[in-house]
């Protein structure tokens, strides 16, 4: 790839703000933009990385959705989480020096390619990047912690409702739509994530289009009663 299609990669970055960190001068903007190595597209249903491969990068989503998964003890694909534009992914590999599963576009991606090394070698230097780097593991920590949450205490109706309104948040913290979102998932993967069965999530979502709290066609979903579906995860006793 040419030098001058990286550089746009950070500093002019419509994402910027959502994986990098802010408040850098512009000398520290030209060393994030290096931390770049390339960038790499992913067509839907392939793999960015395997479990059990060497841990080397991690990737900064431009574009495009991902689901991770691991293989249960019975051979089934268990979903662990679903990343999107303006995430950083590959974290589980830190740990042991490789990946701990697998991650698989949802749609034709693109992906910013930063070498860990060269991570690591700038955040001795540039404190504002180390600090990112641990915010980003600590929202990971936290997210897996809410999941843990999500799958020990919570009712079908509950689950769902909190898995809607995270998605719809986190989109809309990417200029998109505060109401409608494209499931880029399927149901099958969304109750895999939410430890659900095929039917139970369709049953379920089409209870909230029958209770008029959301409208649903296809892959289409329009919630247009987010206050319901607030109350439905804190509703006392679930």
């Amino acid at each position: 790839m040419k030098p001058e299609n990286i550089k746009v990669a950070c500093s002019n970055c419509n994402l910027r703000e959502l994986c990098m960190p802010v408040g850098l001068g512009p000398g520290e903007l030209q060393r994030i933009d290096d931390l770049v190595a390339t960038r790499r597209k992913v067509r839907r249903r392939e793999m960015l990385f395997r479990d059990g491969e060497p841990f080397t990068s991690l990737y900064a989503i431009r574009t495009g959705v991902f689901k991770t998964r691991v293989a249960s003890e019975d051979g089934r694909d268990q979903v662990t989480g679903f990343q999107m534009a303006g995430e950083i992914i590959g974290l589980d590999g830190i740990v042991n020096d490789q990946h701990t599963c697998d991650a698989v576009a949802l749609e034709d991606s693109e992906v910013c390619v930063m070498p860990f090394h060269r991570i690591e070698e700038l955040s001795r230097e540039v404190t504002a990047l180390q600090r990112h780097v641990h915010q980003i593991m600590s929202r990971e920590i936290v997210r897996e912690h809410g999941v843990m949450l999500l799958l020990g205490s919570m009712r079908a109706e509950e689950r769902l409702a909190a898995f809607l309104l995270n998605l719809v948040q986190r989109l809309h913290a990417r200029g998109f739509s505060r109401s409608e979102l494209v499931l880029r998932m399927t149901r099958e993967e969304i109750g895999s994530y939410l430890g659900l069965k095929l039917e139970t999530v369709s049953r379920t979502l089409s209870k909230f289009a029958a209770d008029g709290i959301v409208e649903v066609e296809q892959r289409n979903v329009r919630i247009v009663g987010p206050e319901a579906l607030r109350r439905i995860v804190n509703s006392p006793g679930g």
